[in-house]
């Protein structure tokens, strides 16, 4: 007579794997003991059988994936050149940019308000000196002969003019200072 427990079991075991429902319990000893009769019973379950060929299935796609992507690799390797070529280019752009940009920050730092007011003050303060330069060398020349013949009207009226000449761009130039400076002048934002 079966033990209670061996029916339960076979019958979990029979429920689980169906396919072993025909095995005596001789044959189902034999299987656990026998190595090689448990891979034979083993590899014929339909489960392992469906296992091994989706498996195989898998491995099958895998290499063809595998050769698609060979087939990909000589456009892959140009394409990677074209691209490094592309980005080295676009970073030899940027620094050419960054050059360009400080150039131009350059030339327009000529035309900025400041500078240009920081450059009318210098050309003014360079005509008083030029003016008085040319004064005192007048003065000088004429001290250095003092005869009434040294000096001819001549020289003198192209003194006075050259002296005028001078000044009034002197002058002008500190007229234009002080109304910069009094807000009198407006730049257009062109």
């Amino acid at each position: 007579m079966e033990h209670p427990s061996q029916n339960i079991v076979n019958t979990h075991l029979m429920a689980d794997f169906p396919e072993l429902a025909h095995l005596a319990r001789e044959d189902l000893e034999d299987l656990l003991a026998d190595p090689a009769y448990f891979q034979a019973i083993f590899h014929s379950l339909p489960q392992v059988k469906l296992l091994y060929q989706g498996q195989a299935d898998l491995g099958a796609a895998n290499e063809n994936i595998a050769k698609n992507n060979l087939a990909y690799q000589e456009d892959l390797y140009k394409l990677r050149s074209e691209t490094q070529e592309a980005f080295d280019k676009a970073k030899s752009l940027e620094a050419r940019w960054k050059d360009i940009e400080k150039e131009q920050r350059e030339v327009y730092q000529r035309f900025d308000t400041q500078f240009l007011l920081m450059r009318l003050r210098h050309a003014t303060i360079a005509q008083d000196d030029i003016s008085e330069a040319r004064a005192n060398a007048f003065v000088q020349g004429s001290a250095s002969d003092p005869s009434p013949a040294g000096l001819s009207g001549k020289d003198i009226d192209d003194f006075v003019k050259e002296f005028r000449e001078l000044r009034k761009t002197y002058h002008k130039r500190v007229m234009w200072g002080e109304r910069w400076a009094s807000g009198d002048v407006a730049w257009p934002d062109d």
